[in-house]
């Protein structure tokens, strides 16, 4: 919420950024829908899909919610420029581990301890076409972050899995990979999660 906060005020004009929890990605489909369909007119061109410039990312079933999203994108003919994957925990019959051909570009942090720890490898279902920009470890082992704003059950349950959630250099290291894919600051384009 944070990051779609900043992103919103980066870019005031020019791209929209919204956020959709895990299991409205039929909502954040439909919304990404509109947004393409440049004339109004209910009918996506080639054009309008080739136009789109979308971005998707989120935490534990958020990230396996991006990948199946893009997935659905896929199945429409629309390109996704990057998908980024912060502690992906996969949803039942959804595989958040193998990113569809219609991404440019793919990020995967993760954490490996604890009862909840997210997707530790992210591969191209077609390397040609999807570049894994990385596959990124955070351990709070031996430097736990502290997470006061979340609830004390998240942070004793799901200590790393939270940890990662509010830790700032994950949400920085995604940043700095969303503002290299869109414009210097309010040219056209979409952001959603």
């Amino acid at each position: 919420m944070q990051l779609a906060a900043r992103l919103r005020e980066a870019y005031p004009v020019g791209v929209d950024v919204e956020t959709f929890e895990s299991y409205h990605g039929e909502k954040a489909r439909k919304r990404i829908l509109s947004l393409l369909d440049a004339n109004h007119d209910g009918i996506l061109t080639s054009e309008e899909k080739q136009n789109g410039r979308i971005i998707i990312y989120g935490h534990s079933w958020g990230g396996s919610e991006a990948i199946a999203l893009a997935r659905k994108l896929e199945k429409e003919g629309i390109p996704v420029l990057l998908t980024i994957q912060v502690d992906s925990i996969s949803k039942i019959h959804q595989n958040d581990a193998l990113i569809p051909a219609n991404v440019a570009e793919a990020a995967n942090f993760y954490q490996p301890d604890g009862l909840f720890h997210g997707q530790s490898d992210i591969r191209a279902a077609d390397p040609a076409r999807t570049s894994i920009i990385g596959n990124f470890r955070f351990s709070y082992k031996s430097n736990p972050y502290k997470c006061v704003q979340y609830p004390w059950y998240d942070r004793i349950f799901g200590k790393s899995h939270t940890q990662i959630e509010c830790d700032p250099s994950v949400w920085k290291q995604a940043e700095s990979l969303i503002r290299s894919n869109l414009p210097p600051t309010g040219g056209n384009g979409a952001a959603a999660r």
